[in-house]
């Protein structure tokens, strides 16, 4: 999986975010239950990558607040 950038979670819309939003969460559980049974992974920074992706759209949702919220 390939972090997500920003202008590509800026294309979605707020249903799709928050679809993806669910998928990364559930990923990161399970490499985190890979981990803690020993199983390790494939790639060490795949666990990284996925937290950022999670930070990048719950970033970009709440600026997204914000601009509503100055709009009215």
């Amino acid at each position: 999986m390939m972090s997500l950038r920003p202008r590509e979670i800026r294309r979605l819309t707020a249903a799709e975010r928050e679809k993806k939003l669910e998928e990364l969460y559930n990923q990161l559980s399970s490499i985190r239950i890979q981990m803690a049974t020993g199983g390790g992974t494939e790639n060490p920074y795949r666990i990284k990558n996925v937290r950022k992706s999670i930070a990048r759209i719950l970033t970009i949702q709440r600026e997204d607040e914000l601009e509503e919220g100055n709009n009215e």
